[in-house]
């Protein structure tokens, strides 16, 4: 990508944010509305626990359930079509060329 394109890319992404960022401030949020009842706060804590082990933690188990289950027995990679790890064709497989 050129420096024109990626100039381009950059103005666009920040304006995006930008754009994102102003449309989702919370509106007239110091008021409060009728029913409205918020519970206690979380404390630096809690909310690391909640918004990063947990997350962390759920992956590390969904992960290892799929290794540990995982019943395949093919780990070796395929070589591709036309690779390195084909050779050139032998006897009758050899196409002469007319």
């Amino acid at each position: 990508m050129d420096k024109k394109n990626a100039l381009r890319a950059g103005a666009v992404a920040a304006g995006t944010t930008l754009m994102m960022l102003l449309m989702s401030s919370p509106a007239l949020a110091l008021a409060r509305d009728d029913g409205d009842d918020p519970g206690p706060g979380l404390s630096v804590v809690e909310t690391l626990g909640l918004f990063v082990v947990a997350p962390i933690a759920l992956f590390a188990v969904i992960a290892g359930l799929t290794m540990v289950l995982d019943k395949s027995t093919d780990r070796q990679p395929k070589p591709k079509p036309g690779g390195k790890a084909q050779g050139r064709m032998q006897g009758e497989d050899q196409v002469q060329a007319s």
